[in-house]
């Protein structure tokens, strides 16, 4: 908001130069999808490290470091700008680091060799790995591409909350950390600077004393944030907005499509539009290694996190949706239900749009030597890619176009109503276009409707009590 408002005003031109000059940026090495979009879903890399530079953080412990992805969260903003999920990723959860492009201080390139079976907060810093390496890593572990990224560092925490005029935060119980230093009683606490970052970096004297437990602290703080940043003595107090903007600039590292005091504002506004009661928190789902016999590092939960991932690839809220959305959603939902026709009696032609190659003829032998849809034919690539698959069928062909999305896997929102085309023999035929979102023949593309059952979250607007 600071950055939406100061980047905003009239004859503030000489101000808004010495914000550009504060900001740091580093390359995305091609990692990204080249940057956010007005008319998209947003999905921004949120890195904290914890690479003990700026003043006073030489105390920590580990002053050498070159630093790692400590905290990493997920940000994925709806197209519609009506709900966000906010999804950390723990930062000893098992992965596979890919090779990674890198632009070095002298401006030449460097290719990084993955590694295989690390913690994650190993594809920050090691090796010489910049964000756009933690980036790439996130994307083979989610399948999300992220559009941007921000990095921060301790300072950021420190000088964030103290432009504010600190965060308020509830503890269930007293705690007394002195690893982390942190020494609060039970009960609701306005903190700042080192008090704030002593509160995220705490780990042993909540929960179960692991890095888990913390990343549940950190998300109670981060909405305690936001509250406190769309909060009306934030929003009206010209000196908080100006030191916020100040503080902000200079505490984050963002990639190259986010350089300015204008492309910050851009994506300020596109943010603003988020109601905090739709921010959803959450954790990629995981289970301790069951390798270790002194459980240090955590493996996906293969039962769950697929479907958090797809449910953040397809858009799909984790809070209650709108009445609207409700009745759009049962419109859409409606599509499925009826008479489906034979598979014999379905007529549809196969065009790639994005699948990988080949997609077309492999789902065309598939259809026709395993589903009994004879009356199929491959036509080729689409005039133009598309992000998800879809069925386009005639008023007449709705019992065809129900059984193939039964057969296909296909929900209710890739069925486009409208008109049929000619096929090959100059008979009215469906039109199914493979899109990017294509996981091969047999694979359902029905995205999830809710999270899994388990699946912790809590959203930005409820004040929630440490324990």
């Amino acid at each position: 908001m600071a950055f939406v408002l100061v980047a905003g005003a009239g004859g503030a031109y000489f101000y808004i130069e010495h914000l550009n000059d504060n900001i740091a940026s580093v390359s995305d090495d091609g990692a990204s999808t080249g940057g956010f979009q007005k008319d998209k879903a947003i999905n921004i890399l949120l890195i904290g490290t914890d690479k003990r530079t700026g003043k006073g953080n030489e105390d920590y412990g580990d002053a050498g470091s070159v630093g790692h992805a400590d905290t990493t969260i997920l940000l994925h903003v709806s197209k519609d700008r009506s709900n966000a999920t906010a999804l950390s990723i723990p930062r000893d959860l098992i992965v596979d680091v890919p090779d990674c492009p890198t632009t070095q201080e002298d401006g030449t390139q460097k290719v990084i060799p993955g590694t295989q079976k690390v913690r994650f907060n190993t594809s920050l810093g090691q090796d010489g790995r910049t964000p756009s390496c933690t980036m790439r890593t996130v994307t083979e572990l989610t399948g999300v591409k992220p559009d941007n990224f921000m990095v921060a560092d301790f300072n950021a925490v420190k000088t964030l909350t103290s432009a504010v005029g600190g965060v308020e935060v509830c503890l269930g119980k007293d705690i007394d950390d002195p690893d982390s230093h942190l020494k609060l009683s039970k009960g609701t606490h306005t903190i700042e600077g080192e008090q704030a970052l002593a509160f995220v970096r705490t780990r042993h004297a909540v929960g179960f004393g692991g890095d888990l437990s913390r990343i549940g602290l950190q998300q109670q703080f981060l909405s305690a944030l936001m509250r406190k940043l769309k909060s009306n003595d934030t929003l009206t107090s010209p000196s908080k907005m100006l030191d916020l903007a100040e503080a902000g600039t200079k505490a984050l590292t963002v990639d190259s499509q986010l350089d300015s005091i204008g492309k910050l504002k851009d994506l300020g506004l596109e943010l603003g539009k988020l109601n905090t009661k739709n921010l959803t928190f959450t954790t990629t789902p995981v289970i301790d290694n069951p390798t270790e016999k002194v459980k240090s590092t955590v493996v996906l939960n293969e039962s769950t996190a697929p479907q958090v991932f797809d449910m953040i690839k397809n858009d799909v809220s984790f809070t209650a949706v709108k009445e609207k959305k409700k009745k759009e959603a049962a419109a859409v939902a409606a599509r499925l239900k009826g008479i489906k026709a034979p598979a014999s009696e379905v007529r549809v032609r196969i065009l790639n749009g994005g699948a990988d190659p080949g997609s077309a003829q492999e789902t065309l032998s598939w259809l026709q030597v395993e589903e009994g849809v004879t009356k199929s034919e491959n036509a080729g690539n689409a005039p133009a890619e598309l992000a998800k698959t879809t069925l386009e069928y005639a008023p007449d062909q709705a019992d065809q176009a129900r059984r193939l999305a039964d057969i296909m896997g296909l929900s209710g929102s890739a069925m486009k109503p409208g008109e049929s085309v000619q096929n090959a023999q100059g008979l009215p035929t469906m039109t199914l276009t493979l899109g990017k979102d294509f996981k091969g023949a047999g694979a359902s593309l029905t995205a999830p409707s809710k999270a899994p059952e388990g699946v912790q979250k809590s959203t930005a607007d409820k004040v929630e009590c440490a324990e």
